[in-house]
């Protein structure tokens, strides 16, 4: 099912086990970080051959970390931004710096992932030679008051009662949110975007991965609904991790902005926002015809956009 195996696992600490994928022709310098998103696995990235991204990625010539999130148990409740940004992800940097003997190397993050990107670029910017994001929620204000409902006490009541957000809870609020008849619809955009041939082809990995919801820590499902997601707080700033203050306009490396254009998931007006808050010169947004899988998924995005993807990396690569 994989297309260029399972990955070698050069480290692993806290909830993150990281994989490394040689690259398949010329390597360039800057290697590249792949940050998934923590409520599915990330195996999505490389689900068979043809529709791998990090195929696609090592096949341009470039040596390639994919992060595995380890599901958080009953004991990791606690866990919010600090931990995994500052820790996990931080010693995923020093592990591809390490292997790579590179001073700076580039992160490409997806959904969440690509959130938890920028934190760590604004934290540790000199670290950072190039950051890509990939369907990354930044400005909750687009959605005109929808989480007014948001609230601290039902959240520390579930933190009480389950520790962290279990998996079913979070398949239960999909498909309570989107009909299921349209739940397809929901996270690949098919009746915006003409995939459906395409998945039906690779639906056996397909439905492998849409069942590979894992918990969310509490604490980060807190952190996540009260900053990010009601305060708006990446835009309105005020968000703080451990004891640093989150400032955008710190991240000055070029910054490619990938939004999928029929995505439900996160809205591209979310996405769109990010470069009027980012402190680089060399920033770009670029917006695909796909739904919020396509991107990793259709051949369009495999043909076109992930070579656009590699060619804007290459061409900053010294």
């Amino acid at each position: 099912m994989r297309s260029v195996g399972p990955g070698e696992v050069i480290y692993e600490g806290g909830k993150l086990r990281l994989l490394y994928y040689g690259t398949r022709g010329k390597q360039h310098a800057a290697p590249i970080l792949l940050v998934y998103s923590l409520i599915k696995r990330a195996f999505i990235l490389n689900l068979q051959p043809g529709s791998s991204v990090v195929e696609n990625l090592t096949r341009q010539g470039f040596e390639v970390f994919l992060t595995d999130w380890l599901p958080p148990n009953s004991s990791d409740s606690w866990r919010g931004f600090d931990p995994y940004v500052r820790h996990d992800l931080a010693n995923a940097v020093r592990a591809v710096q390490n292997h790579q003997d590179a001073e700076q190397i580039s992160i490409v993050g997806y959904c969440l992932g690509g959130l938890l990107s920028l934190l760590y670029a604004a934290l540790r910017p000199n670290n950072v030679k190039n950051l890509v994001t990939v369907n990354t929620p930044v400005d909750m204000g687009a959605s005109q008051g929808a989480f007014d409902w948001i609230d601290e006490y039902p959240l520390d009541l579930l933190r009480a009662i389950y520790g962290n957000c279990p998996s079913w809870l979070l398949s239960g609020f999909l498909m309570t949110v989107v009909p299921l008849q349209r739940y397809l619809d929901f996270w690949f955009g098919l009746s915006q975007y003409n995939e459906s041939d395409q998945y039906a082809e690779t639906f056996p990995a397909f439905r492998q991965w849409l069942d590979s919801e894992v918990p969310l820590a509490g604490q980060l499902l807190r952190e996540l609904m009260l900053d990010v997601v009601k305060r708006n707080a990446l835009v309105r700033g005020g968000l703080e991790i451990g004891d640093e203050l989150i400032d955008l306009q710190r991240i000055r490396s070029p910054l490619l902005n990938v939004v999928a254009e029929f995505d439900t998931v996160v809205r591209p007006s979310s996405s769109l926002r990010l470069l009027d808050i980012v402190g680089s010169k060399d920033k770009k947004n670029l917006v695909f015809p796909t739904g919020h899988v396509g991107v990793a998924l259709s051949d369009k995005a495999h043909a076109k956009l992930w070579p656009q993807i590699g060619r804007w990396l290459q061409d900053r690569d010294n």
